[in-house]
């Protein structure tokens, strides 16, 4: 039984459902203790990372973002996730996919290497869940969602920025342009779309809905919840999550901080309210090991995707 599996469940664990018992400070680090496979049979979620920063225009280090954020998962597989008190992985199928492979030294195959990377994950009709990386890493896997899933989708967009900074240069790698991108290619609809926290300033935000965050601060997480759902709708919807929306108190670790951002209480309630949202991909970004402290910006990650991933639960069993 894989119950009674005790260490490493990530490669000895024959089901994707269930957990097994182990130390958090060892063992195979896959996200949460899920099963390390490319065998995509019966995941309803594949978890992958793209360890990309050549799109960075500050601090570089989130090529090592998924790594991390792994790592401050083993925590979360220990207990059952609070507030839920579920483990969500006895009904959700999840597995660890690994990381994407791309020839960082050859820039141009970049980018339709994270395409054909999403394309093989959703043909299995599996939702994806990914870490970054810098955040360009959204763009390929907006394109792959909308071969999948139709355009335009709704954006849920938390980040410090908006990145909608222009840029008409097709082969270029800029984690401050691609939702330009995305909007001028009609991957995205910026009228049914929201960012949350923004606190930098473009002299054109594109037509998207801004909860800056200040609007947050003002009004509390739970308008801010109920203000995102009566954007978005029950449109398909691809979320997210650059860890810089944080303030840099509560995720110090990341390439382009800037303060007066959401704190790690108020980011894991929104998310937490995403229930009612037709959820068709999810990436958690920008996490940099390197100017973190204590591991808090890595451990804000996972737990804004473990949570992530009991909204997936919950709409499994809905029927959603």
């Amino acid at each position: 039984m894989d119950a009674d599996i005790k260490g490493d469940g990530a490669i000895r664990r024959s089901s994707l459902y269930g957990s097994s018992v182990e130390n958090t400070y060892a063992g195979v680090l896959s996200f949460m203790r899920r099963k390390y496979t490319r065998d995509l049979t019966g995941a309803d979620v594949v978890v992958s990372g793209i360890p990309l920063d050549l799109a960075t225009t500050f601090r570089s280090g989130a090529r090592q973002g998924p790594a991390a954020v792994r790592a401050a998962s083993v925590q979360l597989s220990e207990l059952n996730p609070y507030p839920w008190g579920f483990n969500p992985f006895d009904e959700l199928a999840v597995i660890d996919y690994g990381d994407c492979w791309f020839d960082a030294h050859n820039p141009l195959t970049i980018t339709p290497a994270i395409i054909e990377h999403a394309r093989t994950i959703l043909a299995s009709g599996a939702k994806m869940l990914t870490f970054g990386g810098d955040h360009y890493v959204t763009y390929p896997l907006l394109k792959a969602h909308v071969e999948k899933y139709g355009k335009p989708l709704s954006l849920i967009h938390f980040d410090a920025h908006c990145d909608t900074w222009e840029d008409d240069s097709p082969d270029s790698l800029n984690h401050g342009t691609m939702f330009y991108k995305a909007i001028k290619e009609g991957l995205i609809d910026p009228a049914t779309s929201v960012q949350v926290g923004i606190r930098t300033w473009n002299d054109d935000f594109m037509g998207m809905n801004i909860l800056d965050a200040s609007w947050v601060h003002t009004h509390g997480a739970q308008a801010t919840l109920e203000k995102i759902l009566s954007i978005v709708g029950q449109r398909p919807t691809y979320l997210t999550f650059d860890i810089d929306c944080l303030d840099p108190a509560f995720a110090p670790g990341t390439g382009t901080p800037v303060p007066g951002g959401l704190s790690s209480a108020q980011a894991l309630h929104i998310i937490r309210g995403m229930g009612p949202v037709n959820l068709v991909g999810m990436d958690v970004v920008e996490v940099s090991p390197p100017f973190d402290q204590s591991e808090i910006t890595a451990l804000a990650a996972a737990h804004i995707a473990a949570d992530l991933l009991c909204v997936l639960r919950n709409q499994k069993l809905a029927g959603i």
